[in-house]
């Protein structure tokens, strides 16, 4: 028997060590998060009970650079962590992401508690440069000026046992001027097909049911291998993988969707008639100042394409609000678009300056009470869009997923809720059966509201399915491990096409 002597120190040490990653930004980061936690667990860390608040022995920030303020939020939290580092002998602070690819060497010298500087392009050297501090006792800056291996050959420790994310690509080679992922993230690179397919095929014999595709640009897929039609083809053979039941995908850019896109799907059953389309601005001007390479009639003709190929499809959008040099008038012909287009839903943002882009140095900035002006308008404009929209699902049979912690106020009114096909939230009568988050059920749709709708009556069917299983297999596992392990209940349920925390990479 091996003595406690004859042990090394980082097995000693990394044991009974717990890690929180808080997490900024778009989808990207959410999904580079999970590739950190199974890096993390991989290296023998446990994570730390929810709330804990910086109580984990490691504490790691994914960063996000693409707000003007992105860097004060960063440094008040690690201000407020800097009290409980003194206090606690061994704990480790590390920085990761799109701030810290940025800033480098500043976020050291502001925070010289931090331990660890890591970039977008080597997130897989966490666990070493955490060790490296440790024992050399000095901050490891280490900030790679290319990708080093693409992020899903890495350990993962996914949120959801039913729903994952599927990074395509990572990159961007547009030049947005409002937006910094390019400088941050590099140019695109493309997965081969066989390895995203070969991935998706792995999850599925897990038990998970839903998949979303992922990249800062995601149907410009296949620029980085040579072919113009890979992600439509990609699209198609995700249609062929038994165990499936549903696949969508985030985000991507209209200069990009082409009419193959649209054809596959219209025609793959488990593509969901659900798309996220960013428009930013239904200003020509604008769009040209946002070196965004299209115009007002190509994003309404692809609008218009989509809604004939797929009826009840709900379109989605983002839309940026006082980009310097917008007058009214350019601003009244985005109203114009969202009148025309009628999106299920649009994430609006008021412009704000991201440091070293294009847009931050240009002329024209709109004073801010001009921008919450025209935001405010914009908002109620869509939210009456999306109201009317919504009233259009009452009557409808659909199936739903049944999700887990959508539904803020399930317990106290005794709903369940579950996404629909084209990602709308539905809460619905619990009923007398047991049913699971990732298991699917049928609903009448009987009252609509802006942004979720109800189905007041009966359940009409229960599925019970595989991913219902593997959320069962999970919580079973959780209950099993000691306090303070927790492999994790899914906590937004369905990933959706774009989290609250929208606005950064995903902006494309």
């Amino acid at each position: 028997m091996t003595s406690s002597s004859d042990r090394s120190p980082a097995v000693d040490v990394l044991s009974t060590r717990t890690y929180e990653i808080r997490t900024y930004g778009c989808q990207m980061n959410v999904h580079d998060s999970e590739r950190l936690a199974g890096l993390l667990e991989d290296a023998g860390y446990v994570r730390a009970p929810q709330g804990s608040d910086g109580d984990a022995d490691v504490v790691v920030f994914n960063t996000c650079a693409v707000r003007e303020n992105a860097d004060n939020k960063l440094y008040g939290n690690l201000g407020h962590l800097a009290p409980k580092k003194a206090s606690r002998p061994g704990m480790q602070i590390a920085v990761g992401g799109c701030l810290a690819q940025k800033d480098r060497d500043t976020i050291v010298k502001r925070a010289p508690w931090v331990d660890v500087v890591f970039g977008t392009h080597n997130i897989g050297k966490l666990p070493v440069l955490l060790e490296r501090a440790r024992v050399q006792e000095e901050a490891q800056v280490e900030i790679a000026e290319s990708l080093e291996a693409f992020p899903s050959t890495l350990p993962t420790r996914r949120e959801s046992a039913y729903a994952a994310w599927v990074s395509i690509s990572v990159g961007c080679n547009n030049t947005c001027t409002f937006c910094i992922v390019p400088a941050l993230r590099g140019k695109e690179k493309d997965r081969r097909p066989g390895d995203i397919l070969a991935e998706i095929e792995a999850l599925v014999a897990e038990g998970v049911s839903e998949i979303t595709l992922l990249g800062q640009n995601v149907n410009a897929y296949g620029s980085d291998i040579g072919d113009r039609e890979a992600f439509s083809k990609l699209l198609r053979a995700c249609g062929t993988i038994d165990g499936l039941e549903r696949v969508r995908f985030t985000s991507p850019h209209p200069r990009d969707f082409t009419d193959d896109v649209i054809a596959a799907m219209a025609e793959t059953p488990n593509v969901m008639p659900q798309l996220h389309m960013p428009l930013q601005s239904g200003s020509d001007p604008v769009l040209k100042a946002m070196r965004r390479s299209y115009r007002q009639e190509r994003f309404l003709g692809i609008i218009e394409k989509v809604r004939a190929a797929i009826p009840h499809a709900a379109i989605s959008t983002d839309i940026i609000v006082g980009f310097p040099g917008e007058t009214e008038e350019d601003f009244q012909q985005t109203l114009h678009v969202v009148r025309e287009a009628r999106f299920a839903q649009a994430f609006t943002f008021q412009y704000s300056k991201r440091p070293g882009t294009p847009a931050a140095e240009m002329d024209g900035q709109i004073p801010k009470q001009v921008v919450q002006e025209r935001y405010e308008r914009l908002v109620a404009l869509q939210e009456e869009i999306s109201w009317e929209e919504n009233k259009k699902q009452v009557g409808r049979t659909l199936e739903l997923m049944v999700a887990e912690g959508e539904g803020r106020k399930d317990d106290t009114t005794h709903r369940l809720s579950g996404r629909a096909p084209d990602n709308r939230l539905v809460h619905f009568t619990k009923p007398d059966q047991e049913v699971r988050p990732g298991d699917v059920v049928t609903v009448e749709i009987t009252y609509a509201a802006p942004h979720h709708l109800l189905a007041e009556g009966p359940v009409l069917d229960v599925r019970r399915t595989r991913a219902g299983d593997a959320w069962e297999k999970r919580t079973a596992e959780k209950a099993a491990k000691p306090a303070g392990v927790l492999l994790g209940l899914p906590k937004v349920g369905v990933p959706e096409p774009l989290p609250a925390v929208t606005g950064g990479c995903a902006v494309d």
